[in-house]
C-alpha cells in the first residue's frame, strides 16, 4: 500500500491495522465480519491473522515510527475456502487503509493485492501426513494461565512451550472440525534455533484507553510442524499461538516435505 497522508505511525499499531480488517471485510460481507469480530469458531478464535509491516521507518519518542518510505506492505493470513480468494482480494482493492492513534494518523491507499500460491498445492489427499517447517512473520506467544486467569507469556525454550502450542492448536482444529477429530489428531511439534537467539516483542493492545493490554510474543527461531495437511494449513491460515486476530503468530514457509511415514 502507499502512503497518501501523514507520515508517523504507533509502534504498537496491530489493533488499530486488526480494525481496518475487520471493517475491510464487513463492506463485503457483514455477517461473516460479525461472526468474526463476535463469535470466532465457538470458542472465540478468530480465524485470520497478519504479519508485521514491513517499512522503512525511524523510531520517534520511543514509540513512533516515522516513515522513510511512502511504500508499505504485509500478509493477511484466512482460513476460509481456497475459492473465497478472490474475494477476499477483491475486498481489499482500491481500498483507504488507516493506522491512527489519539498521538499520529496515516493514510494509505491499497495499491496491490498478490495472492499467495498454495504450499501445499501438490498434495492432494487432505489427510497426507506432511511436515513443514515456518519462520514466524510475526510475534507468536504461548501462555499458560496462572492464579488470576491471566497468561503468562512463554519463551520459546521453556519446557512448556510445545505443550502450549499444541493445546492451542487442538483448539483450532476442534473449533474448525469437531472435538473428536481434535482429540485424535496427530501433532507434533518442535523448536529450531537460528545462530542469533530469538528476541521478545511486547505488545500493547489499545494503547492509551482504559483497555489497554500488553502481550509478549518472540520472534527469530523457527517452528517444524508436523500433521495432516488440512491441519497444517489450518495453523498457517489462522496463526500459531495466542491473539491471532491482533496480527500475532502469521508464519512463513521455510521448508516443506511429505513425511515418509504418512506415505
Amino acid at each position: 500500500m502507499h502512503r497518501i497522508s501523514g507520515n508517523q505511525i504507533p509502534i504498537n499499531y496491530q489493533y488499530p491495522l486488526s480494525s481496518v480488517i475487520y471493517r475491510i471485510l464487513a463492506k463485503g460481507d457483514a455477517e461473516y465480519a460479525r461472526f468474526l469480530h463476535e463469535e470466532g469458531y465457538g470458542k472465540g478464535y478468530k480465524f485470520f491473522t497478519f504479519s508485521d509491516l514491513k517499512l522503512k521507518f525511524k523510531l520517534m519518542d520511543g514509540n513512533r515510527m516515522q516513515l522513510l518510505d511512502d511504500k508499505v506492505e504485509f500478509f493477511v493470513h484466512f482460513h476460509m475456502p481456497e475459492a473465497s480468494g478472490n474475494f477476499i482480494a477483491g475486498l481489499f482493492k482500491a481500498e483507504n487503509i488507516t493506522i491512527a492513534d489519539k498521538k499520529s494518523k496515516v493514510d494509505f491507499k491499497v495499491q496491490s493485492v498478490i495472492a499467495e500460491e498454495n504450499p501445499w498445492k501438490n498434495i492432494n489427499a487432505e489427510n497426507e501426513i506432511i511436515q513443514t517447517t515456518f519462520r514466524p512473520i510475526s510475534a507468536v506467544l504461548m501462555g499458560v494461565k496462572n492464579e488470576k486467569n491471566n497468561y503468562s507469556y512463554l519463551e520459546p525454550n521453556d519446557l512448556r512451550y510445545i505443550e502450549s502450542l499444541l493445546f492451542n492448536w487442538r483448539g483450532k482444529i476442534r473449533d474448525s472440525y469437531n472435538e473428536s477429530t481434535a482429540e485424535n489428531a496427530l501433532l507434533n511439534a518442535e523448536v529450531e534455533y537460528y545462530k542469533n537467539p530469538y528476541r521478545p516483542r511486547l505488545v500493547h493492545i489499545k494503547q492509551g484507553t482504559d483497555g489497554e493490554t500488553q502481550i509478549k510474543g518472540y520472534l527469530n527461531f523457527k517452528l517444524k510442524l508436523t500433521a495432516e495437511k488440512r491441519f497444517i494449513e489450518l495453523i498457517y491460515n489462522a496463526g500459531i499461538g495466542l491473539e491471532n486476530s491482533q496480527g500475532m503468530g502469521c508464519v512463513e514457509v521455510v521448508n516443506n516435505e511429505i513425511n515418509e511415514k504418512g506415505k
